[in-house]
């Protein structure tokens, strides 16, 4: 009878459940050969099939249409009270309005290879989530009762395939552990980003990406208490794990920093019973707040970083020290350091708990933090910022009435008084995000240490260019939810339309305008019709320029829509600069746009150019790699853009871009690119305008020499910092009646992440420059800060009948510096 019991309940278990297979015994080349994407989803597949110990959820595609993948692993019953489970753990932080009776649970999240070329990542999730539910690992099981796993095998599924597809492709029988092997020599544009070449690592809080506003919408509808992010680094670099490195931002709760110094106790034990090398403490800081460790951190939750070496050694490399590294090994690192981050999570849960929900009850009663409210003046570039505030889920409001206040002003960097009027944005810090809330919009960050790790200042009231002051207390005025637009008035018999020039949506317009074949004009000065005040760079359409478009009005309104504060003119005279008809309205000319990239060409920053052009501004533009430059005919273009980078120009080429702007053509170069120009016949870019100038600069270098004769080995690291930035917010000048600077206010504040800086040009135009005794924010080294005072960011140079624009600072850089995709705007639109 027993035997027949036995044997019904083996085929019952047949039916049900079969037993998942490990990585291994699922892809007969798991460690030995990277994991195509779609063979790692169906690994996930087959785990959810065969354990009830695993949930799948998509929640979204990439640009490339590829899936977007979330894992729920715990308990059986826990999978299923998930829901509830969620609903819980929201009600006890305040972001769920109702209780339920379902036990709290620790949620951790676990999010692996969001650089694609770093392909140890994603390989060890699979090992990852097979020990967590494999049947026969009773430890795991354990630690699950508690706990729900949220694992990401990859956040950059188009950056993994590009790599991996390519890696297949080179890749032999035999490994080729020797570093001069194509197998570690990856080609341009490499798979660490995603489709737009973006660095999906820094866009956390930017959200700029597709798979990163996809990724937080579902992290925020579950708010974990633990992140864990995995990444690799150079191979030879030992393995990495928390604490982080100094600088860490003062918001950091001591809690978080205690699981760091825990988790690093506890990491350091299992790696040297294997006798694996590692570091911690160094590095890897946790400040900038769009890492996958800061953002969880500035959202109440314990951030890590988890760094193997494996950048660029494809199966196997030879290492330094003789030994050869292994995809498997990589996998067998990353899967303990791991799944030690669950296992502490499950001894630490009744902290965590207990923590978490202290933290945004604090975050509502007593925030910590300078400035308790903050205050954007009204402006068309708010409607993108409260984008960015809603995908951060941070809490804003607009004000309701009129009132004379007092506070910080962001732009004179001094207390000023001010009014504050209907529908200005204020944001107030005592709600459950009061903590990202001021990383985001303090003026000033206190560094702990300045090695940091990244950029140092990134204020949103700058970075928008908009008008804003911080107050102390909280703000006694009347607020309401949404902003009083009123639509356009319609006209039947329109004369003109007015567009005005002031945010990406003046571009977005302008874009369609073009595409559409509709000629448009653009005021070079301030002009009133009556009440109504045009200012500079506004858009004019004429009937007249564009007497052969059908249904004008209805075709025009339809193309400006986006622009809600457009106006109908029926008339073209102006009672105050000038009628439509006068030279203060030139015609603005299509671009014709070609863009460098390939070898010699940053790929992020190329990547910051094409996400511009093709997502911010919809526009059409054409690439050329540089291997293929020689032939392209400029003459079908009248724009080109060269990105960042070292392009060894031939002679010839030169000659070739010499050409095409003395008959016309702009180009627009950005960072490393303006060295092209740089001492050149023709062109005005010098370092130094004068022979004192540069008579000083040498002196300088010279006594510093001198004095340097002196100092020991040991502090040389930290003594090199004086000359470097590692990303600060500098105030510029601006001439504001150049088109360059049209719509961005009385100053530009440039994001300089380079020592890059030419002092000011002589026979070119200098549009925006740092003044003597500049505002700043964030670090600059003491013998740079000097150094930079008068000299250029942005300036227009001509060259016969063209002119190059120089971007000494990069407008684009991450895509989040609002108004300098404004600027961007302005040179390619309207510098004529």
């Amino acid at each position: 009878m027993n035997r027949f019991f036995n044997l019904l309940l083996f085929f019952v278990c047949l039916i049900g459940f079969s037993q998942p297979k490990s990585p291994s015994e699922f892809l007969p080349n798991y460690g030995k050969q990277v994991t195509y994407y779609h063979q790692v989803e169906a690994y996930f597949d087959q785990l959810v099939k065969n354990s009830d110990w695993i949930q799948h959820q998509k929640y979204g595609e990439t640009t490339q249409e590829r899936n977007l993948n979330a894992y729920y692993i715990s308990t059986p019953e826990n999978l299923k009270n998930l829901e509830e489970i969620r609903k819980n753990h929201l009600y006890e932080i305040g972001l769920f309005p109702t209780k339920n009776n379902s036990k709290s649970k620790t949620i951790v999240w676990l999010s692996f290879n969001v650089h694609g070329n770093e392909i140890g990542a994603i390989e060890s999730a699979l090992s990852v989530a097979y020990e967590l539910i494999n049947p026969n690992n009773k430890e795991t099981k354990k630690w699950l009762e508690d706990i729900i796993v949220i694992l990401d095998p990859c956040l950059n599924p188009d950056g993994f395939s590009r790599y991996a597809n390519w890696l297949r492709d080179v890749s032999g029988k035999k490994t080729h552990p020797g570093v001069s092997d194509r197998e570690h020599m990856e080609p341009w544009p490499g798979g660490r980003q995603n489709h737009y070449v973006y660095d999906l690592n820094r866009d956390w809080a930017w959200q700029t990406q597709l798979e990163t506003q996809l990724r937080m919408d579902l992290y925020h509808q579950w708010m974990p208490m633990v992140h864990a992010d995995v990444h690799e680094m150079g191979y030879n670099e030992p393995y990495f794990f928390p604490p982080a490195a100094e600088p860490y931002h003062e918001q950091i709760a001591p809690f978080q920093r205690d699981f760091h110094k825990k988790i690093g106790e506890i990491t350091s034990k299992k790696f040297d019973k294997e006798g694996w090398m590692y570091y911690s403490g160094e590095r890897f800081d946790l400040f900038y707040p769009s890492y996958g460790d800061t953002y969880p951190c500035y959202n109440g939750a314990v951030g890590m970083t988890y760094e193997q070496g494996g950048i660029g050694a494809g199966r196997a490399v030879l290492l330094k020290n003789g030994e050869v590294l292994t995809l498997q090994d990589r996998i067998n690192h990353h899967t303990k350091a791991i799944l030690t981050v669950v296992e502490l999570s499950n001894v630490q849960k009744d902290v965590l708990t207990k923590e978490f929900r202290a933290y945004f009850k604090d975050n509502r009663t007593k925030p910590k933090g300078k400035y308790q409210t903050y205050i954007v003046k009204n402006s068309p570039k708010n409607l993108e910022l409260s984008v960015l505030l809603n995908r951060n889920r941070i809490e804003t409001a607009f004000a309701d009435e009129t009132k004379k206040l007092s506070g910080y002003h962001y732009q004179s960097n001094k207390e000023k008084s001010f009014t504050i009027e209907p529908n200005d944005l204020i944001i107030k810090v005592d709600q459950p995000r009061a903590v990202l809330t001021q990383v985001l919009f303090e003026p000033h960050h206190k560094l702990t240490d300045s090695l940091s790790y990244d950029i140092t200042a990134w204020s949103l009231p700058l970075a928008y260019g908009v008008e804003s002051f911080a107050l102390k207390g909280n703000l006694p005025v009347k607020t309401k939810t949404r902003l009083d637009v009123s639509p356009p008035a319609k006209v039947a018999n329109a004369y003109a339309y007015y567009i005005p020039w002031d945010s990406r949506s003046s571009a977005r317009v302008l874009s369609l305008l073009h595409q559409g074949n509709i000629k448009v004009r653009s005021a070079r000065k301030e002009v009133y019709f009556g009440d109504l005040k045009i200012e500079r760079g506004g858009l004019i359409v004429t009937k007249g320029d564009n007497s052969k478009v059908q249904n004008f009005e209805e075709t025009i309104q339809n193309l400006i829509k986006e622009k809600y504060d457009y106006v109908a003119l029926e008339s073209g005279f102006a009672s105050k600069g000038g009628d439509l008809g006068g030279e203060s309205y030139p015609l603005l000319k299509a671009p014709k746009v070609l863009v460098l990239g390939g070898s010699g060409v940053n790929n992020i920053d190329f990547g910051q150019v094409w996400f511009f052009m093709d997502q911010v501004i919809e526009y059409p533009m054409s690439t050329v790699e540089m291997q293929h430059f020689n032939r392209v005919n400029l003459a079908e273009y009248n724009t080109l853009i060269l990105p960042e980078g070292w392009y060894g120009f031939s002679d010839t080429q030169k000659s070739s871009i010499d050409n095409f702007i003395s008959k016309g053509g702009k180009v627009i170069a950005i960072g490393g690119a303006v060295g092209q120009f740089e001492d050149r016949p023709g062109y005005h870019l010098t370092k130094f305008a004068t022979e004192d100038e540069k008579a000083e600069a040498q002196k300088f270098i010279e006594e510093q020499e001198l004095l340097d004769r002196f100092l020991d080995f040991e502090g040389s690291e930290r003594r090199s910092i004086s000359g470097y930035i590692p990303g600060a917010i500098i105030e510029n000048n601006i001439d504001s009646s150049h088109p360059l600077t049209f719509g961005l206010g009385e100053k530009y504040f440039s994001l300089k992440t380079t020592d890059s800086n030419f002092k000011l040009l002589k026979g070119a135009q200098n549009v925006i420059y740092v003044p003597k005794n500049y505002q700043s924010f964030g670090f600059i080294g003491n013998k740079l800060k000097k150094s930079i005072q008068e000299t250029v960011s942005f300036a227009v140079d001509y060259h016969g009948n063209g002119k190059v624009i120089y971007m000494i600072d990069n407008p684009l850089f991450r895509g989040f510096w609002e108004n300098g995709n404004l600027l961007f705007s302005n040179a390619l639109f309207l510098v004529e």
